[in-house]
């Protein structure tokens, strides 16, 4: 283990904690009686009453806190085989729950269930380790080194999405246009009820127009206008059935415009079933769009403005509103009981890619941070000679974007607590 040498100031401590990925205080101290029976409290609490009261919200978390002890690892075991010093291993943060000493390295559990880190030693100059232990610590690793052991965490995100796309289409099918317009829910008292309209109804045709995408259903009821009584050809349970429905205004249309409003919720896309084959090479291509997606997403989510929008209401683009562990978990309700396991795994898969790209942002203290800095470093070396960056300098910074991170994750749990 280190002999590292504690930051004066509490404020040293804490940020230099947060550069480097870890916790340096008491590596070898005990969890305390009182934190391990909260710490046990908090997370067989927790897990259990997912598991009575939500299931498949259950089975979403126990993924996701598979998904970071894998990105864990993929720091662990790179560290390791690059000749770094790896001295802890927890999931979890805060007080220790429960711990144990095994080849130099802490593993264990913390009472906080909010993610996870691995501490290897001498992430920056800021980070002092015993003079012995110096060779052992990322900052002087290689370029290659560095940039293996701080992406990995990122690349396992990606893989775990692929594996997972890849099983998901393979066994389940994937979401495609199914050619048919499927009713899911009907509105009470809407003009789809009165009509007759049931949940699992399939529309073929609206006022005599054959529709058989979303898309194309909605044009056909935007282009009638409140007060129009439209026909509904039907198929259900097998069998062709016509209904009239008398359409009103849709309290979902901008202000001044006039749009037909049946009642409804719909899909036209379902699971179609695909051969292996298809799966490993549709999963990746689908892979790469949702990274592009997702760091399209995650750039406008950062945006402070857009943040603050969705605080004070003025803001109502879905795509740039922060959310968290507690928004995916309602969701993943939501997803198991329409879509069952294919859907918590899609769910989960997408996750991944969403966590794998937005760690990789070039902001302290995120591992894309970390990874800037090695290549600032590199482009810096002369004649051979290594360059080591000052990242005392970059502390304002870091202020910064943790400031920001921690508005968006405030902002997030009250948009999923609070408005749901």
């Amino acid at each position: 283990m280190t002999n590292e040498t504690q930051p004066d100031s509490r404020f040293d401590r804490i940020t230099n904690e947060i550069v480097s990925g870890g916790t340096q205080r008491e590596v070898d101290a005990a969890p305390t009686p009182t934190a391990m029976v909260l710490g046990i409290v908090a997370w067989v609490g927790l897990l259990g009453s997912l598991l009575w009261f939500r299931p498949w919200m259950f089975v979403f978390v126990v993924g996701l806190a598979l998904s970071i002890m894998l990105h864990e690892f993929g720091h662990f075991y790179t560290a390791r085989k690059s000749g770094m010093k790896a001295t802890q291993f927890f999931l979890g943060f805060g007080p220790r729950v429960w711990s144990t000493h095994r080849n130099g390295v802490e593993y264990g559990l913390r009472a906080i269930p909010l993610g996870g880190f691995v501490k290897i030693i001498g992430m920056s100059n800021m980070d002092e380790v015993d003079p012995a232990d110096e060779p052992f610590t990322y900052r002087q690793a290689s370029f290659p080194k560095r940039m293996w052991v701080i992406t990995a965490g990122s690349v396992m995100h990606i893989v775990i999405a692929l594996v997972t796309i890849v099983a998901v289409y393979g066994f389940a099918g994937r979401v495609e246009e199914a050619g048919r317009v499927t009713v899911y829910s009907v509105s009470a008292d809407s003009p789809a009820a009165k009509a007759g309209v049931a949940p699992n109804d399939i529309i073929t045709a609206v006022g005599g127009t054959t529709v058989t995408t979303s898309d194309e259903f909605h044009k056909a009821l935007a282009s009638s206008v409140p007060g129009t009584t439209v026909d509904l050809a039907i198929v259900r349970g097998g069998s062709p059935l016509h209904l009239s429905a008398t359409l009103i205004q849709s309290p979902y249309a901008p202000a001044g415009q006039t749009v037909g409003f049946l009642g409804v919720t719909n899909d036209s896309k379902e699971r179609v079933n695909q051969s292996w084959l298809q799966a490993v090479t549709k999963g990746p291509r689908d892979l790469v769009s949702g990274v592009g997606q997702a760091t399209v997403g995650i750039a406008k989510v950062i945006n402070p403005v857009n943040v603050l929008g969705h605080l004070t209401g003025s803001n109502t683009d879905a795509s740039s509103r922060p959310t968290t562990i507690v928004g995916a978990a309602k969701m993943s309700s939501d997803y198991g009981k329409y879509d069952g396991w294919a859907g918590i795994l899609s769910l989960l898969a997408a996750l991944n890619v969403s966590v794998g790209v937005f760690n990789m942002f070039p902001l302290l203290p995120l591992d894309g941070g970390h990874a800037a800095i090695a290549i600032y470093e590199r482009s810096r070396e002369r004649n051979g000679k290594r360059y080591f960056a000052d990242i005392s300098k970059l502390m304002p910074v870091v202020t910064v974007t943790v400031a920001l991170l921690a508005f968006m994750f405030f902002t997030g749990i009250y948009l999923d607590t609070v408005k749901g």
